[in-house]
């Protein structure tokens, strides 16, 4: 139970700087690098990256999104959960709802390839009400590049064991509010 508090309030307390355009999220520092109003949700979105990683070239990231429109975040991670298992690339991890408080958490695998190279995408999502209106979205995501079927096998082994733990890592943090500030795509 100690270990959970001091979890929380290290969690608490490191993204209180958010403003100013860092989020520390398993002991790494991640930096606004992408921020923009998104036509199709109608709110802002914010991507956070390493430092020498951006939108177009990152092995890990933060997003934080905002959906002024979207009341339900029960019923979107259903929703995604069956986008995610129509898909033939994905596969669902875990699904988590908690419908006292209205909130929900999703991790799943994308196969992809950029630049000629592999990799299986890990992706945790958490929706939840917005404190006045719509729905809030916070996401971290890690990509594992992979050569041979060997390196396959050791991606799939740690995402398992660690799946738990960043699910309840992204679940018990606090989501920073949204920065409604326009940056370009960084190269």
């Amino acid at each position: 139970m100690l270990k959970k508090l001091l979890i929380i309030i290290a969690l608490f307390l490191s993204t209180t700087n958010c403003l100013a355009e860092d989020i520390h999220f398993d002991n790494e520092v991640y930096s606004l690098k992408y921020s923009a109003l998104a036509p199709f949700t109608k709110g802002y979105g914010n991507e956070y990256f390493k430092k020498y990683e951006n939108v177009s070239n990152w092995t890990k990231m933060i997003g934080i999104y905002y959906y002024p429109e979207e009341n339900n975040p029960i019923k979107f991670a259903e929703d995604f959960d069956k986008t995610i298992e129509n898909t033939d690339n994905s596969v669902l991890l875990k699904l988590i709802e908690n419908k006292k408080s209205d909130k929900s958490a999703i991790s799943f695998l994308v196969n992809g390839c950029e630049n000629a190279k592999k990799y299986f995408e890990y992706d945790i999502y958490k929706f939840e009400k917005h404190p006045t209106k719509g729905m809030m979205v916070l996401k971290y995501a890690v990509k594992h590049f992979f050569t041979n079927d060997e390196e396959i096998k050791s991606i799939a082994e740690n995402v398992k064991k660690e799946n738990d733990k960043y699910l309840e890592m992204l679940i018990t943090s606090p989501i920073p509010p949204i920065i409604e500030k326009d940056i370009a795509i960084q190269k």
